[in-house]
């Protein structure tokens, strides 16, 4: 039980070091602007992290529970995965490299328990309980396929949001930054398209609301209230607030003045930044939850017929035996307490290489950018995929700035960046492995 409460200590020191060392990742646009001070800005991004409380589910924090085969593992494994994540999080917090705590936390995890299965099975192949032949690769859950052909899951499709992540937070900036250029000019055709778009945006998102009768556990007595509190309708109402809210400016733009447009889009810019704070409190805090859901499992596991207390009462959703997770409240409360906290806490030298290092960016560039980051992180956790919220920012960065021109994003830095995003899960996966043969001669 003791090695259990250092992992869920050291699990949320992670949280709380996740904050700072992501903070730049919504401020650091309305920081360049203007918009907010610096202080201000932590303050704004803290509050909408530990908001996410109450707005987003846990699909993001099973995906991440179940990296690793937790009937295969003991807690040295997540210890050691915990403690490399912490490790390489402070490295590139030190350095100003905006790396990914998402990638870090997976890598290390991963890692930690190849090592294990290494260091128990060898390199040659063992019998499990289920009679089958296993390989020390095969601890890791490396692919599967989605249910009823929903979003596959697994290491390599988080591997692959690497790029995908970026890419897609590019091309909605792109995109969005068109939508705005266009709507700033006096015709009409710009008009209709938002008008359009805002129709069919209000048609999806009433079409993916989950009614009353489908809602599992109501929170409400009122049924409006636990429709509209639902998680998942939370998530869909926040993007279409995004998107009218953005098609709201769109159809008057071309009517304002260079002073009152720059006004209204440093608004804006506390709305994106808040929707994106949203995203990556909701991202990232699940991850943390995960790998204390993990560290139970665990735990359960190698003490078969221990009795635990109630407010350790975790189980993992089982989709193939109809099993439905369970969660205490303490625990999501606390770790959108910790990023909160940590968000608090700052992270100037990485908010430097956000702000400026990559493009200049405006106030219209940074609606632009947070907007794009925020419904990509919203998409992303819809489909319970842990992506880097560094990485979706970044995307989103490069994406109005190749508006302007393609040599307006300063490659060289950006260069750099993508070489720390690839190295991140290899690097934590390493540092982790040599943790676990190091804690395992004391533990």
């Amino acid at each position: 039980m003791t090695l259990l409460i250092i992992i869920i200590v050291l699990a949320l020191i992670f949280d709380y070091i996740n904050g700072f060392h992501d903070a730049a990742n919504a401020i650091a646009t309305v920081v360049a602007t203007k918009v907010l001070t610096p202080f201000q800005a932590v303050l704004w991004a803290a509050f909408f992290n530990f908001l996410a409380y109450w707005v987003f589910g846990f699909g993001v924090a099973d995906t991440v529970a179940k990296t690793a085969h937790t009937m295969e593992i003991n807690l040295v494994v997540i210890l050691a995965g915990v403690i490399a994540a912490i490790c390489w999080n402070l490295l590139t917090w030190w350095l100003g490299i905006p790396s990914s705590s998402s990638h870090t936390l997976i890598g290390g995890f991963a890692g930690a328990a190849v090592a294990h299965a290494i260091a128990v099975h060898g390199f040659s192949g063992y019998m499990g309980e289920d009679g089958v032949t296993h390989y020390w690769y095969e601890i890791v859950s490396w692919y599967k396929a989605g249910k009823d052909g929903g979003m596959p899951s697994g290491v390599l499709i988080i591997i692959a949001f690497i790029v995908l992540a970026p890419l897609l937070g590019a091309l909605a900036s792109y995109l969005i930054s068109i939508w705005l250029l266009n709507a700033s000019r006096k015709v009409i055709g710009p008009k209709i398209f938002t008008v359009v778009l805002m129709i069919a945006t209000v048609w999806l998102v009433s079409s993916l609301m989950v009614p009353y009768e489908e809602i599992d556990k109501p929170r409400f007595a009122s049924h409006f209230w636990s429709v509209a509190f639902d998680p998942h309708n939370i998530k869909w109402f926040l993007v279409a607030f995004i998107i009218l809210t953005v098609s709201a400016f769109c159809l008057i733009f071309s009517s304002l003045n260079l002073h009152q447009a720059d006004a209204a889009l440093k608004k804006m810019q506390l709305l994106s930044s808040a929707a994106f704070s949203l995203g990556h409190g909701g991202n990232d805090s699940q991850k943390v939850m995960g790998i204390i859901a993990a560290a139970v499992a665990v735990y359960i596991h190698t003490n078969p017929g221990v009795h635990m207390d109630s407010w350790l009462d975790v189980v993992l959703p089982n989709d193939d035996l109809g099993i439905k997770g369970v969660m205490p409240g303490w625990i999501p409360l606390a770790c959108y307490s910790a990023i909160a906290a940590g968000t608090l806490s700052g992270g100037w030298k990485i908010v430097k290489t956000m702000g400026s290092k990559i493009t200049k960016v405006t106030s219209f560039e940074g609606v632009a950018a947070e907007t794009a980051g925020a419904l990509t992180l919203y998409f992303t956790e819809h489909l319970k995929i842990p992506v880097s919220t560094t990485h979706t920012i970044t995307g989103s960065i490069i994406g109005v700035g190749l508006t302007k021109r393609v040599s307006a994003v300063r490659w060289g830095v950006t260069v750099s960046l993508i070489w720390a995003w690839i190295l991140t899960i290899p690097i934590s996966a390493l540092l982790a492995g040599l943790v676990y043969f190091i804690l395992s001669v004391f533990i």
